[in-house]
């Protein structure tokens, strides 16, 4: 039975909608416990976006704890495949801390790409990423940067580490003056970091002034970039898809692609992915992957298409009324789309849009609102 988008909230709209996108490009989903042995998060602990963990101590005596990441439960639990690649999508609940210090359920919906990744699977989980924000509102952006290349540029210049990851805060905040005071403190050439944050924009803006960046350490990674996002212009999304280097993620973890998605009336990012080849390797896997995450939760600040109506009909009845005839009556009104509740009498503040009541030769039209 079809389900009306009217009587559905905002996230299991989402849900609904997101699933049957993903199964039709042969993701299929993915369950998982709700915990996991602590130390996996002990040992990936810098991965996490809050290190506070609930934990508690198993029947066995092991400590576990209540999942803050998916991620890392899908590389656990996913078998080594190296020839070919493993399509999963998921619809789970984690548990963090929110910005006051109290644990949260937070619902995400996402998906990963794990084993012989290649060009085309990096393009299909961007294209899938563009598709979920727009499947959730038209008007969003997705930004689309590469590690490959800021790194590069970092390791041409010979940052130090403590310069490194100063300069790396600094592309995240967009900040020239800072780079340029940590490259002069440092004495380090800062002309292509600083071109770098100021690239941004859509393809046909940022392709062409990407060539400002090129050296023999970013040629690979430019053609990647450029590549990947050539194709994705042939999904229409046009202007929708930016390049911006200020997306970045730790490059213990993260390697080639990172992204993140935004929706009008939403003050952070609802999306966030990338390519985490480095934390496979980390764990022990012979794999490439690439996945991201939404964060429903955050789709309660969003505006909801109220209802005009609880329910299209009310069907009265009473205690003498023949129960096969309701049945057969209610079987009949929500096979044509109908939703049907079966009262003794009319519920206070109830909207409906028909009321009817079961009589011996039939229904009986008793009010009629639509």
């Amino acid at each position: 039975m079809q389900i009306s988008s009217a009587v559905l909230k905002n996230d299991e709209k989402a849900i609904l909608g997101l699933r049957e996108l993903y199964q039709k490009y042969g993701y299929s989903q993915f369950k998982m416990s709700k915990f996991e042995p602590y130390d996996l998060y002990v040992r990936n602990k810098d991965f996490l976006v809050s290190e506070n963990i609930i934990t508690f101590t198993d029947a066995d005596g092991r400590l576990m704890a209540l999942k803050p990441d998916v991620t890392l439960s899908i590389i656990k639990n996913t078998p080594e495949a190296t020839e070919f690649v493993q399509k999963v999508y998921y619809n789970e609940n984690v548990y963090r801390t929110d910005a006051g210090g109290t644990f949260r359920e937070i619902m995400q919906l996402g998906l990963e790409c794990i084993g012989k990744t290649d060009t085309y699977c990096i393009s299909e989980v961007l294209m899938l990423a563009a598709e979920s924000l727009a499947f959730i509102s038209e008007d969003f952006v997705l930004d689309i940067s590469h590690m490959g290349i800021v790194s590069s540029l970092l390791d041409e210049v010979e940052a130090s580490p403590v310069a490194r990851a100063e300069i790396l805060k600094c592309i995240g905040e967009k900040n020239v003056h800072g780079i340029m005071a940590v490259c002069r403190a440092e004495n380090l050439d800062s002309e292509k970091l600083c071109a770098l944050v100021t690239t941004y924009g859509d393809s046909e803006t940022v392709l062409p002034r990407l060539d400002a960046l090129r050296t023999p350490k970013t040629e690979a990674a430019i053609n990647e970039l450029t590549g990947v996002m050539e194709t994705l212009e042939k999904c229409g999304f046009g202007s929708r898809i930016h390049i911006d280097f200020s997306v970045i993620n730790d490059m213990n973890y993260y390697n080639g692609f990172v992204f993140r998605g935004f929706i009008q009336g939403l003050a952070a990012g609802i999306l966030s992915g990338g390519q985490y080849d480095t934390l496979m390797a980390k764990m022990g896997r012979r794999a490439g992957a690439i996945g991201f995450a939404l964060y429903l939760d955050m789709l309660e600040q969003l505006p909801s298409e109220a209802a005009d109506y609880d329910v299209d009909t009310v069907l009265l009845y009473d205690g003498d009324s023949n129960m096969h005839a309701l049945t057969e009556a209610i079987g009949l009104l929500t096979a044509g789309g109908k939703r049907v509740m079966a009262q003794r009498s009319v519920p206070e503040k109830i909207r409906y849009k028909q009321l009817l009541r079961l009589q011996e030769r039939g229904v009986e039209i008793i009010e009629n609102n639509a």
